[in-house]
């Protein structure tokens, strides 16, 4: 399995979730668990947060999680449904194992405290996309009167909030906080289909139907009254960077500010990625062109254009097996219908056709999106005649806004450093935007 799998489940399944309005309040486990393995059933807990509604019940470090609700923790697509599924002040029955014995625990788990932030107020909303499922969205005023300009964000692929916890560190956290506490804008962030509060199932959601939720967030956006609706910019991260430009020409916003990005489509993107993977791992370029040509290439070319699942795939060319360290119709946690769908959507073309400012940060030592696609970009701009662009290249930053030395450093998941320019230069560019 690559890292980058690793990474994105690892984000998808220890997320927490917090109190919205009007919506059933999504419950936190309040612990480290891991998930299943692809060899054998069964959650492990490494750690219960103390006073915590588990701890309370007994559950302990070691213990093995088998059924949730009466679902078997099979694996690490059933346990992101079991997480999702969690609502706070529910029972919530859990079938363990400590060593031999069997027991059986019943307890009411609980949702995370709303944001707070000095100087602003701070609205748990919802929206209802064209599917018929209600997101949350989370949004921030600056306690002043008068029409303010906003800040539409949206995030990247995996299912993560967007929501801050009063404790989080880690490096991506510090970039929402900045955005949202340090712009003086409204800033509207939408929470994906299953996400924090929000109806459905994430691990299901479908790549038109996430687009459907960023569209009715920013219909919401632009009816606040104290919302100048000529003063909207957005901000997208990873696959939201790729994403924004589309939203910007539908909705006529005013910058995007793209932190992350690609041109290409998702195929070209896959296997610039399992190359760069084949480079980092070691492979002469020799092995890493048989490797394209006999596994990867037909791997997923069958995905993406046949639009069959890896589990359809490997039955066809059983040989793929080995290399493919996806789920049988997920990837990255997402259901092989959004890729499929997003193969089919065409991102380069509303690059080709933006015309609001734009500003893209890119980090030289991001493995994940090359450096050709961010300056595709800016060529396909200039030759349109687009005056007001920007690509900056970050030295040693990773797709996770953390500084490397390499692009293997971050690849093999090595500790690395904040840098305060990161959410720094993102500020100063969202102020920018709103002052043209």
């Amino acid at each position: 399995m690559n890292h980058f799998f690793s990474y994105l489940v690892t984000t998808l399944l220890f997320t927490t979730f917090a109190h919205s309005q009007d919506l059933g309040q999504r419950a936190s486990w309040q612990a480290r668990i891991n998930y299943p393995d692809e060899t054998a059933p069964g959650a492990i807990v490494q750690s219960v947060e103390p006073d915590s509604p588990l701890e309370k019940m007994g559950i302990q470090a070691g213990d093995k999680i088998i059924r949730v609700n009466g679902k078997l923790a099979q694996d690490s697509e059933a346990w992101t449904e079991i997480t999702y599924s969690l609502r706070a002040n529910e029972p919530t029955q859990l079938l363990i194992k400590r060593d031999a014995e069997e027991k059986t625990f019943t307890a009411n788990l609980v949702g995370r405290p709303r944001e707070q932030h000095a100087g602003l107020d701070t609205y748990y909303e919802s929206v209802l996309n064209d599917y018929g499922l209600r997101q949350r969205v989370i949004v921030t005023k600056p306690q002043r009167e008068g029409k303010l300009p906003a800040m539409f964000f949206i995030g990247g692929l995996s299912c993560s909030t967007l929501e801050l916890s009063p404790t989080a560190t880690y490096n991506w956290s510090k970039v929402i906080r900045a955005l949202v506490e340090e712009t003086d804008m409204v800033v509207m962030r939408v929470e994906k289909v299953g996400v924090g509060d929000s109806e459905g199932d994430c691990s299901q959601t479908d790549f038109l139907t996430e687009m459907a939720g960023y569209r009715a967030a920013l219909q919401a956006l632009k009816q606040k009254s104290y919302v100048d609706t000529t003063q909207i910019i957005i901000y997208g991260s990873s696959m939201g960077s790729a994403i924004a430009p589309t939203l910007a020409n539908e909705f006529n916003l005013k910058g995007v500010i793209s932190d992350g990005t690609f041109f290409k489509t998702w195929y070209e993107h896959m296997l610039e990625i399992e190359r760069r993977i084949r480079q980092m791992e070691g492979d002469s370029e020799i092995e890493i062109a048989r490797k394209m040509n006999t596994y990867y290439i037909p791997l997923y070319y069958g995905m993406l254009m046949k639009k069959k699942t890896y589990a359809e795939v490997i039955n066809d060319y059983p040989a793929l097996a080995e290399y493919n360290y996806h789920a049988p119709a997920h990837m990255y946690g997402r259901p092989l219908a959004y890729y499929q769908q997003l193969q089919d959507y065409n991102l380069a073309g509303a690059w080709e056709e933006l015309k609001a400012p734009l500003r893209i940060m890119r980090g030289t030592n991001d493995w994940i999106m090359s450096a050709y696609d961010n300056e595709i970009i800016i060529q396909v701009l200039k030759k349109n005649g687009h005056q007001d662009h920007e690509l900056y290249q970050f030295p040693g930053l990773d797709h996770w806004n953390t500084i490397h030395e390499t692009p293997t450093d971050s690849y093999l998941g090595k500790p690395g450093e904040w840098d305060e320019r990161i959410s720094d230069i993102l500020l100063e560019w969202a102020k920018e935007l709103v002052a043209k």
